[in-house]
């Protein structure tokens, strides 16, 4: 017989919180992360409860990023209350998931912004030249 959480014994992880992230893996230089399923408060180098996706976000030879999801699992997870890290709540986002997520839109902003100041910059320098 087991004994109830109450009893200071033991852990009850059945209703514990869970949470989507990222768990890198790979080389220095060569970052891959694995979509997983964890306890919240555990580190990224714990055991997971499930993989739901992988992730590489370094460009290959056709300049794509590699993404591979389980929808299916990852919306079970989420109708059983699992809770999302920030980059992978951007990432499911783009994915057409979930809403797009507020942040992707201020780093598209950022760097609409910064583009556009790229390009003033040489022009300013022509003309007072």
């Amino acid at each position: 017989m087991s004994l109830s959480p109450a009893s200071g014994i033991g852990r009850f992880y059945a209703k514990s919180a869970k949470i989507i992230r990222f768990v890198r893996l790979g080389c220095t230089n060569r970052p891959f992360y694995h979509i997983v399923v964890m306890e919240r408060r555990k580190n990224q180098h714990q055991p997971v409860i499930e993989q739901v996706g992988s992730f590489d976000p370094l460009p290959n030879d056709y300049n794509e990023r590699l993404v591979a999801l389980n929808t299916e699992r990852i919306r079970y997870w989420l109708g059983k209350g699992a809770h999302l890290s920030t980059p992978a709540a951007e990432l499911l986002g783009i994915a057409g998931l979930l809403p797009i997520h507020p942040r992707t839109y201020m780093t598209a902003w950022r760097n609409r912004r910064t583009a556009a100041e790229a390009e003033a910059s040489p022009e300013k320098a022509e003309s007072t030249a």
